[in-house]
């Protein structure tokens, strides 16, 4: 599941909690699934990834959450994911996270070995015309930036000075 904006008080923000009621609706249609928790802590404590679990702990046995609390972006969630699967022999995922961002995810999973990586449908709740421009507009910006920084990271690559 990937992260987004922790309120600072600690409750989940309105994207984060519409991710967090597809991951519950997905973890009670497969109760055998593991939930893997990304997000490091952002402006406000506590961590996404703790949000997260916190709010799924009573539908989802704490040995199948896992908490992923150092990825700060899609990028490094999916690597994390990917490692967290390849680790633990995990060949399907679903990509837990808002409708104009799976492309991203799932091209990003796909990238760091996931090969069978689906994504779940959300139903959003109305939003300005405005915030969906928003959403969509960063998503044109970012998938390509992130194909490219996928790829980099994906051979290993490493950055020196």
């Amino acid at each position: 599941m990937f992260g987004a904006a922790v309120r600072a008080d600690g409750r989940p923000s309105g994207a984060l909690a519409g991710r967090i009621a597809l991951a519950r609706r997905l973890a009670l249609d497969d109760p055998s699934a593991i939930v893997f928790c990304s997000g490091a802590v952002g402006r406000a404590r506590p961590s996404e990834a703790s949000v997260i679990a916190e709010s799924l702990r009573d539908v989802v046995a704490g040995e199948r959450l896992v908490l992923d609390e150092v990825s700060r972006d899609t990028l490094q969630t999916a690597r994390a994911a990917a490692c967290y699967a390849k680790a633990n022999g995990v060949r399907r995922a679903v990509a837990c996270t808002d409708n104009w961002h799976q492309p991203r995810a799932r091209m990003l999973l796909w990238m760091f070995g996931v090969r069978e990586a689906r994504g779940a449908w959300m139903t959003h709740r109305a939003q300005p015309i405005r915030l969906r421009a928003r959403n969509y507009a960063r998503e044109a910006v970012a998938l390509p930036y992130d194909a490219v920084a996928g790829a980099w990271a994906s051979t290993g690559a490493r950055v020196t000075r």
